[in-house]
């Protein structure tokens, strides 16, 4: 495939937006040779290895862990690398996975993620099966796990690989705040692992890290687990939230993890201006993806639907501030946010119905509904409307739910 046809260019925004990051046509299997590898570099050797979510709260979390194990990365290769991008005009696609450390010879972080006797794998809710798999398949008996940040939709499919690692392992701790079914609770408990589930909408999972570690954490920390929960639960009091928030998503989980190691909240001089100067590109396409946003009234509710390559969580506090009770950003990838507000706190059974979960107030999901390229074709060029129509069908369903569980109660009092 030609380069050009994948890169935004010179494109207009209003083209590229509509198309996936150059990531997304990458071949699997090329990708996932990186991953192996470059999880197998992590594991290796390492004293504790950690299993996270890759956005700001997954990643406090980590830091916390490799400050406990005194197995923080040095920060100062890190902050380089930042400057580095900044006068070369940096491109990288900011759609990039969270794990997008870069393996360019020419950069001193490049090797990072093997460094560390902290081993770190970032991770997301459908890939936790494959990376217990792959510590189990590298990390010496003994090793000291930590999942944190991630919540599996049910127990069986992470069965296998747990349970293993359940033997073999000095221990396996699990650190989260989504909601948990009960049983997939009791299995993962069963087997010996200490789970602490916070309160979904009083604590982020760095709280709950904080916590939950035996270690004599500095003040530093505390303030970082508080701002991180301020954008975390989408309080948005502290405009620093913001800053953790965006830098967790362009910058690589090393590199993260150790800046905020090292600074907490206050990030240095050149990340503040590397995140400033990614902000304009971020928000011009916030407000295309607003522009392009549809209301529907589903049964109370009025529920935004919207398409494009934006940052969903901002989209859907514009949205709500423009009346909508619930918001639905479909991105070009496939994948959709569900996120809602204090009239709609029924996101995660909106999205358990079309393949995904979350919190009641912020979900993801990804529909079944793309069989080959004709489908991802056919999303693009209609701006996700199978997408859209199997969401919203997810939603008339809950109002269904939601109206008739209202009237067995009032016909119960």
């Amino acid at each position: 495939m030609d380069d050009d046809l994948i890169d935004a260019g010179d494109a207009p925004r209003s083209r590229y937006t509509k198309l996936p990051g150059t990531g997304f046509f990458y071949p699997d299997s090329l990708d996932d040779e990186r991953a192996e590898r470059r999880a197998r570099e992590s594991i290796e050797g390492s004293e504790a290895v950690v299993i996270t979510d890759g956005d700001a709260d997954g990643l406090a979390c980590a830091a916390m862990i490799r400050e406990a194990y005194d197995a923080a990365l040095d920060v100062a290769p890190f902050e380089d690398a930042v400057t580095a991008r900044l006068t070369a005009d940096d491109d990288r696609d900011e759609d990039a996975e969270h794990d997008g450390d870069r393996d360019d010879e020419t950069d001193p972080t490049a090797d990072a993620h093997a460094e560390s006797p902290v081993g770190l794998l970032p991770a997301g809710p459908y890939s936790i099966d494959t990376s217990l798999e792959r510590v189990d398949a590298y990390a010496d008996d003994g090793v000291d796990l930590f999942i944190c940040d991630l919540c599996p939709d049910d127990y069986e499919w992470i069965a296998e690989p747990l349970e293993a690692l359940a033997a073999s392992a000095d221990s396996i701790r699990w650190f989260d705040h989504h909601q948990w079914d009960e049983e997939t609770a009791a299995a993962v408990r069963d087997l010996g692992v200490d789970l602490v589930v916070g309160a979904s909408d009083e604590e982020c999972t760095a709280d709950v890290a904080l916590r939950s570690i035996d270690h004599a954490f500095d003040d530093r920390w505390a303030e970082l687990a508080a701002v991180t929960r301020d954008h975390d639960l989408w309080i948005k009091d502290d405009p620093r939230s913001d800053d953790l928030a965006d830098y967790s998503y362009w910058a690589g989980a090393e590199e993260y993890a150790a800046v905020v190691g090292a600074y907490g909240v206050d990030l240095p001089e050149a990340v503040r201006s590397f995140v400033e100067e990614r902000r304009v590109e971020k928000e011009a396409r916030i407000d295309l993806a607003v522009g392009r946003a549809v209301t529907h009234e589903v049964g109370d509710w009025r529920v935004a639907v919207t398409y494009g390559r934006c940052s969903q969580n901002e989209v859907a506090e514009r949205l709500r501030e423009k009346g909508s009770d619930a918001a639905v950003i479909v991105k070009p990838a496939g994948s959709a946010s569900i996120r809602g507000s204090e009239d709609f706190r029924h996101a995660h059974e909106v999205a358990g119905k079309v393949n995904g979960g979350g919190h009641p107030q912020a979900a993801g999901c990804k529909p079944d509904v793309y069989d080959d390229m004709l489908d991802y074709a056919h999303h693009w060029s209609t701006e996700g409307q199978a997408c859209k129509r199997v969401i919203l069908a997810a939603f008339e369903a809950v109002a269904e739910e939601v109206a008739t569980s209202d009237e067995t109660t009032e016909a119960a009092e």
